[in-house]
C-alpha cells in the first residue's frame, strides 16, 4: 500500500506543463512513426496500386536527407528556443510540420514530395529539443528519472499505437489519408500550445548561435569522442534499415501467412472471421512493442553493468537479429530477427547515453550529451543511400536478399570490433 501511495504522489508531483508536453510528444511521435512505418513502401509502390512509383535509389536520397535533419537541427533550435521562447518555436514547429505532412498527401512529383517531407523534417527537428527541455525545467532531482522514463515510454507508445491501429485503416481508404492523419495529429497541437502550454522559466544564461557553433568545434576537437560516435553510428546504419530495406524485403519476399493465421486464431476468440494481415507498418509496431514490454526488464538486468561492454553486447544482439534475416524468408524467422534486433537496440542505446556522460569532461557533460546525437546524423545519412543501393543490386538485381543481410551483419561485426579496439586503446581508463 505504501509503495502504491508513493507512486501516486510521484505522478502527482508533475505540473500540468509536464503532462501537456507528454501529450504533444505522443501525438507528434505517433504521427511521425505512423508515416515512417510505410513511407518507403508508398514512395516505391506502383502508381496503379496507389503509390508514387519512385525508384528505390531516389527514395534512399530522400531518407538520407530528411532523417539527418531530425538529428542535426536540434543543435540550433534548442539555442533559438532558449533565447526567444519555447512557445514561439513550438508554434513554428507545428505549423511547418503539419504543412509538410499535408502537402505530402497532395503532391506526386519527386521534387515536391522531397520538399514537403523536408518541411516536415524541419518542423520535427525544431520540435525535438523543446519537449526534453521543458521536461528538464519542469522536473527536479526527486522526479526527473521518472519524468524522462515517462517521456521515452510515450515515444514508443505513439510508435506502437498509430501504426497498429490508424495506419492499416487509413491506407485501406487512401494512402494520402495517412499523411492527412499526421497533419491533423501535429496541427491540433497548436491549440494546446496556445491555450494550455506555459512558457517554462528561461535558463539564466542563453547561448547565441555563434556560441553554439563554437561548441561544435570544441566537441569535434575531442578525437576520442568523435571516434566513438563514428564507430557507434555504424550500428545505426543497421537500425535505419528498419524503415527502408526491411520493409521492401517484407513486401517482396516474405509470406506472412503463418503469423496471420496465429493472430487471427487468437482474434477469433473475440470477433467472427477476423482478417488481420501483417504488413509493412507492423515492423515498427514490433520494434516499439518489444521496447514497451521489455525495456524495464532489460534496464534492470544491465543497471549495474559497465557501459561499454553492455553496448557491445547490445550491438552483438542487434547484429544477430539482422543476421537471422539472412537465414530464411520464413515468416517466423523474420519476426525473430526483428525482435532480437529490437532487444539489442534497447540494450545498447541507454548505455551509450550513459557512457557519453561518463567520458565527458565534468564541466562539459551537457555539451557532450547534446552532441551525442551525431550518431543519428551519420547513421541515417549513410544508411538511406547505402541500403537502397545495396538492395537494388543484391535483391532486385541478383535476387540474393540473404547476401544483403549478411553484409549488413558484417557492418555490425565491424562496429563490435571497433568498440572493442576503442575500449582497449582509446577509452579513458578510469571509466572501464
Amino acid at each position: 500500500m505504501g509503495s502504491k501511495e508513493k507512486s501516486k504522489s510521484s505522478l502527482r508531483s508533475f505540473p500540468r506543463n509536464f503532462w501537456t508536453v507528454i501529450i504533444m510528444e505522443f501525438f507528434e511521435r505517433g504521427s511521425y512513426y505512423g508515416v515512417m512505418s510505410v513511407l518507403s513502401v508508398y514512395l516505391v509502390m506502383n502508381v496503379n496500386d496507389g503509390g508514387l512509383g519512385f525508384s528505390k535509389e531516389s527514395v534512399g536520397v530522400i531518407k538520407s536527407t530528411i532523417t539527418p535533419l531530425l538529428y542535426l537541427l536540434p543543435i540550433l533550435s534548442g539555442a533559438i528556443a532558449d533565447r526567444f521562447g519555447y512557445r514561439k518555436v513550438l508554434m513554428f514547429a507545428f505549423v511547418i510540420m503539419s504543412l509538410g505532412y499535408f502537402l505530402t498527401s497532395t503532391v506526386t512529383s519527386y521534387s515536391l514530395v522531397f520538399l514537403s517531407l523536408t518541411l516536415m523534417a524541419v518542423g520535427a527537428g525544431f520540435f525535438k529539443p523543446i519537449i526534453s527541455g521543458t521536461i528538464a525545467r519542469e522536473t527536479d532531482e526527486s522526479n526527473s528519472t521518472l519524468g524522462f522514463g515517462i517521456f521515452y515510454w510515450t515515444i514508443n507508445l505513439g510508435a506502437f499505437i498509430f501504426p497498429l491501429i490508424l495506419v492499416p485503416y487509413l491506407k485501406g481508404i487512401s494512402w494520402s489519408y495517412i499523411f492527412i492523419m499526421a497533419a491533423v495529429g501535429t496541427g491540433w497541437l497548436l491549440i494546446l500550445n496556445v491555450f494550455v502550454y506555459k512558457e517554462p522559466p528561461r535558463p539564466e544564461s542563453t547561448k547565441s548561435i555563434v556560441e553554439v557553433l563554437k561548441g561544435v568545434v570544441l566537441v569535434l576537437k575531442d578525437y576520442r569522442f568523435v571516434i566513438m560516435i563514428v564507430i557507434y553510428s555504424m550500428f545505426w546504419i543497421l537500425y535505419f534499415q528498419m524503415f527502408d530495406t526491411v520493409l521492401w524485403y517484407l513486401k517482396e519476399h516474405i509470406d506472412m501467412s503463418p503469423v496471420n493465421k496465429v493472430v487471427n486464431s487468437f482474434l477469433g476468440i473475440f470477433v467472427n472471421e477476423p482478417s488481420w494481415k501483417f504488413d509493412a507498418e507492423h515492423v515498427t509496431v514490433i520494434n516499439a512493442g518489444t521496447i514497451i514490454l521489455l525495456q524495464l526488464i532489460i534496464s534492470n538486468i544491465v543497471k549495474n553493468t559497465r557501459a561499454l561492454p553492455t553496448m557491445i553486447a547490445g550491438i552483438a544482439l542487434g547484429t544477430i537479429g539482422m543476421g537471422i534475416l539472412a537465414i530464411s524468408t520464413h515468416a517466423w524467422v523474420f519476426m525473430a530477427g526483428i525482435i532480437i534486433f529490437s532487444i539489442g537496440e534497447m540494450t545498447a542505446h541507454p548505455k551509450f547515453i550513459s557512457y557519453v556522460g561518463l567520458i565527458a569532461p565534468a564541466d562539459k557533460k551537457a555539451l557532450y550529451l547534446g552532441y551525442s546525437f551525431l550518431y543519428g546524423v551519420i547513421g541515417s545519412a549513410i544508411g538511406g543511400i547505402l541500403g537502397a543501393t545495396m538492395y537494388v543490386y543484391f535483391v532486385d538485381g541478383l535476387n540474393r536478399p540473404g547476401l544483403l543481410w549478411f553484409i549488413f551483419s558484417l557492418i555490425g561485426v565491424a562496429t563490435i570490433i571497433g568498440l572493442i579496439l576503442y575500449n582497449k586503446f582509446l577509452a579513458p581508463r578510469k571509466e572501464i
